[in-house]
């Protein structure tokens, strides 16, 4: 597997944990990621996450995130054992989210057919 993909894999292994775990705030209790792309360079981590609720409460939850992504690192630093850790950059996954919204919209079509 190529090197960045292998360490894209666990750092989304990680940062689950360390969202699910280790961040307090309620607001991002509704979260999951789906993925993370690392550079080239092994500089920078693109993490998507998949948010649950309303626009205003996606939105808020996102900033949630982006305010942590010091912390975030910080416990990456920690617990991985890497000579330097990327940049965490969380992106909210609307691909994701237009899929769900599909599957819900041919459940509806399904069941009333």
């Amino acid at each position: 597997m190529h090197r960045p993909k292998r360490i894209a894999e666990a750092l989304r292994e990680e940062i689950t944990e360390i969202v699910s775990y280790e961040l307090e705030d309620p607001r991002i209790q509704s979260i999951s990621v789906t993925k993370v792309v690392v550079s080239d360079n092994l500089r920078d981590a693109s993490v998507y996450v998949l948010v649950e609720g309303t626009e205003e409460e996606i939105l808020k939850t996102m900033q949630v995130l982006r305010n942590a992504e010091r912390f975030v690192r910080r416990q990456l630093a920690l617990s991985m054992n890497m000579r330097r850790v990327p940049y965490i950059h969380f992106i909210r996954d609307t691909v994701e989210e237009r899929a769900m919204k599909v599957e819900r919209l041919i459940d509806e079509l399904s069941s009333k057919g």
